[in-house]
């Protein structure tokens, strides 16, 4: 009898960050015979970002687990209704319901502290006259609010590499949530000072996912690359194995 075809991990990043922020992760899981795809975001706006996550995964010959951290968590539930998506892991993530924008979810709760330690740059939009507005965090700021139990050199390196967000990705609504049809992993970042964790277990809940609870800052996947590197292996391994938790979202 054949075996199932081996799982590809594609890992979405979030805004503010890059698919470096996946480095320590990366390794654990080629270690383990995982292969891994970690495109880079455009950030430029939530329906067009997740096209092009999904035209990534199109391009995956065979099943894929798929990982969005962070604002990566929004793009996923977009993205992830491609037909080769097995799973879904949120990865201290927005899980956004059909209809609702990072800007609705955020305000139902008290503010993380990111809000005052954003800066607004325009930029260029090819063929119009008006600007478009980036948004990056306070280099200052970025440190203890993003990666307070990162290793200082390298959260000095992460401030001032920001890959910013443009401000329209904040009220696009979702036109789909894919966690609705895919079984759904989650983490949650209990001391994350950039979402409020109350946003990310609340995401989860309400879709039913599997959730695990790290004492992190937001960038887990670099400060415990092993906790994230884990619960991607779990959903892999109950995906495989048809579990239970795979057919819940079905």
């Amino acid at each position: 009898m054949p075996q199932p075809a081996r799982p590809t991990v594609v890992l979405v990043h979030g805004a503010f960050a890059d698919a470096s922020s996946f480095a320590r992760v990366i390794p654990e899981l080629t270690a383990a015979g995982v292969d891994v795809v970690a495109p880079a975001v455009p950030n430029r706006s939530l329906v067009e970002d997740a096209a092009y996550i999904a035209s990534v995964i199109r391009a995956v010959d065979g099943p894929v687990i798929l990982v969005g951290h962070s604002y990566g968590g929004a793009v996923i539930t977009l993205a992830g209704t491609q037909d080769n998506v097995r799973a879904l892991v949120y990865v201290a993530g927005y899980a956004l319901e059909e209809g609702e924008s990072l800007g609705e979810l955020q305000g139902r709760f008290p503010d993380s502290g990111l809000a005052d330690a954003l800066v607004h740059t325009p930029f260029p939009v090819a063929g119009s006259t008006e600007s478009g507005t980036d948004v990056s965090v306070a280099v200052d700021r970025f440190p203890a609010l993003f990666a307070a139990d990162v290793d200082p050199g390298l959260a000095a390196v992460l401030a001032v590499s920001q890959r910013p967000l443009a401000a329209r990705a904040f009220t696009e609504a979702a036109p789909v949530a894919a966690w609705k049809t895919k079984p759904s992993w989650g983490l949650v970042a209990s001391r994350d000072r950039t979402i409020n964790p109350d946003v990310e277990r609340f995401g989860y809940e309400r879709a039913g996912m599997t959730t695990v609870e790290v004492d992190s800052s937001h960038l887990v996947m670099l400060a415990r690359p092993k906790a994230v590197a884990e619960l991607i292996q779990d959903a892999i391994r109950s995906t495989a194995h048809g579990s239970d938790q795979a057919d819940s979202n079905d």
